[in-house]
């Protein structure tokens, strides 16, 4: 091997030793620049997430007690009658109602729901306010908000009411207002409705309580009688609105909505009320001849009647001495009857021969000109004369074959029970005692009338209570004989 071998060997096998020292080496860091920090970031402000809004709730409640509510809240509410005006009241001047009036829904916006555009646009009922048509069928939240004020703070009914009511009035407005005219004409007349129809739905809903005729139950006074008859043709409004809600106050009186009736069907029963007659002389004669002065609404005499001078056994004074009962008496008989002994006596004659006579002749003695000292023209009116004539002539019984001198009745006292539960309970109780009579330290109820003074009880059951909206029964069909069938049964109620 020659020099240049060697040296080209020795060199070889120093570099694969450099190669391998340099593999088994640990890696060297390389080195890197430093690197400027990043400015220190503002936090941004969060964006919510977008939400679409959420409708308001359904209100929940009862639209047929926001009719009646409509109609006289505080009655429906057990709740006392406003005294003063409705704050928005005095931003009219063409009705002249005053006090609890100005609060009632209706008086405002009608019973046909058009106020000013409706049938309170003109006469006494007028004051220039809208309707309530324009909020039917809209959100009955936004409705309750304009009853709590927000439209207009004098409009704010919360302090009346409590919320539920509110809310159900709200319901009403919304979903129970309807358009009138498809029921009503302008003329008052049923739109296209059927009269046998509508006989059929009366018989079958209202003769219970409001007779055959529709005059068991007077609503007003009877300076103005007012009967089913009377509002269906004075106003069919009023009595559309009634038919489909019901009387506020009165549970027994069913409502048109709850017994699912259609536009049809309250135009055959309008129509069919619109034929019934509008007054009852021989009822409302037989309720002046109790006490006139409570049945027509006006202020009794304090002076004594002039011919009760006359006599000295009645000690009785002033208001008492003008009520015809108490010269003549509850059968009628005068000093021949009841009243013949006794502190009642007066030894004036009784009245119920005087049913034979002429109308000219019966007028001739409550005017004075037969008698001037038993003239009645000051107080009664030509149309209430008219009212004690045809009560005379056609309204007293001769209750002598049903009523003894003992005061037992000749009746069935098991059939009377069905017809007092039917037209008496529902007012007086199972028992007779809902309603107390007669003074608060000696109270009398139903079975004390009865047994004390039958031929009383005889009379007001006949024609009902003077001032009183209590069914009188000769309007419901009463024969004498379920007369006295219903006083046997009152004498076996409790008399204290």
């Amino acid at each position: 091997m020659n020099t240049y071998t060697k040296l080209t060997r020795i060199v070889g096998l120093v570099m694969s030793a450099a190669i391998i020292l340099t593999a088994c080496a640990p890696a060297a860091t390389p080195t890197v620049a430093p690197t400027a920090a990043p400015p220190t970031a503002v936090p941004a402000t969060p964006v919510p997430p977008t939400i679409a809004p959420t409708a308001a709730p359904k209100l929940k409640g009862d639209a047929i007690r926001g009719g009646l509510l409509y109609d006289k809240w505080w009655t429906v509410l057990s709740a006392d009658a406003p005294t003063k005006d409705q704050p928005l009241w005095k931003t009219q001047t063409t009705n002249k109602l005053t006090g609890a009036d100005t609060w009632r829904c209706k008086e405002c916006h009608g019973w046909d729901y058009k106020g000013v555009d409706g049938a309170y646009g003109s006469g006494s009922h007028k004051t220039g306010f809208k309707g309530v048509m324009g909020v039917a069928g809209k959100d009955a939240n936004a409705i309750l908000a304009i009853l709590k004020g927000s439209a207009n703070p004098d409009h704010n009914f919360s302090s009346v009411m409590n919320d539920q009511a509110l809310i159900d009035l709200s319901l009403f407005l919304s979903d129970a207002t309807i358009d009138v005219s498809k029921i009503i004409a302008s003329d008052k007349k049923a739109v296209n409705g059927n009269a046998a129809k509508g006989k059929a739905a009366f018989g079958d809903n209202c003769e219970l309580c409001h007779g055959p005729q529709g005059m068991a139950i007077n609503f007003k006074n009877d300076a103005g009688a007012e009967y089913v008859g009377t509002i269906g043709q004075s106003n069919p409004w009023e009595f559309l609105h009634k038919a489909r809600f019901s009387q506020p106050g009165v549970s027994k009186m069913p409502s048109g909505m709850n017994l699912k009736m259609t536009t049809q069907d309250y135009a055959d029963l309008l129509l069919y009320v619109q034929s019934l007659p509008a007054a009852s002389p021989v009822v409302e004669g037989g309720r002046l001849y109790d006490k006139w002065a409570s049945a027509l609404g006006a202020t009794a005499p304090t002076t004594d009647q002039p011919l009760w001078k006359t006599q000295t056994t009645n000690k009785l004074t002033g208001a008492d001495t003008w009520r015809c009962k108490e010269c003549h008496g509850w059968d009628y008989k005068g000093v021949e009857g009841a009243y013949g002994s006794g502190s009642h006596k007066t030894g004036f004659k009784g009245i119920l021969k005087s049913a034979s006579m002429s109308s000219e002749d019966l007028t001739a003695w409550l005017t004075g000109k037969k008698n001037p000292n038993h003239d009645f023209s000051a107080y009664l009116k030509e149309a209430q004369i008219k009212m004690m004539v045809a009560f005379i002539q056609k309204g007293m019984t001769d209750t002598a074959p049903y009523i003894q001198a003992d005061k037992k009745v000749k009746g069935d006292s098991a059939k009377g029970k069905t017809p007092y539960t039917a037209a008496c309970a529902s007012c007086h109780g199972d028992d007779g005692k809902s309603i107390a009579f007669g003074a608060k330290d000696n109270p009398e109820y139903v079975g004390t009338i009865a047994n004390s003074n039958p031929w009383e009880f005889w009379h007001k059951v006949s024609v009902g209570q003077p001032g009183k909206q209590m069914p009188a029964v000769i309007n419901l069909g009463w024969t004498p004989e379920n007369i006295a069938n219903v006083l046997a049964y009152a004498q076996t109620l409790p008399q204290k």
